[in-house]
């Protein structure tokens, strides 16, 4: 003896729909409209909900070019004028957040 009942085909599911659809009275085709139009309320926002914003935005990245005739001279001094500006840029965002413990009593 099984736990689950049989399984069906979608046919004979079509098969059950038509025949209660035959012996229908108002309080049945209420009922099957609402279960019917619910369904299908559900499974469209699913569909909308899947397409919305799902999809990271485009993102333009710029590159440098150089040209082949460069020192590493040029290479190392371009280095470091590129890691000043990254540490001064992180001092501006630390003092920043400082700023923000200062107003709140965050220590």
């Amino acid at each position: 003896m099984s736990v689950l009942p049989p399984m069906h085909s979608p046919r004979t599911a079509w098969r059950d729909f038509k025949a209660v659809w035959a012996r229908r009275s108002p309080d049945k085709t209420l009922a099957i409209g609402l279960s019917l139009g619910i369904t299908l309320v559900i499974v469209v926002i699913f569909f909308l909900d899947a397409s919305i914003n799902t999809a990271p935005p485009t993102t333009v990245t710029y590159v440098e070019s150089y040209g082949p005739d460069r020192t590493d001279a040029q290479i190392k001094a371009d280095q470091v004028k590129d890691q000043k500006a990254r540490e001064a840029r992180a001092r501006e965002r630390q003092e920043q957040f400082q700023e923000i413990a200062n107003t709140f009593g965050i220590e």
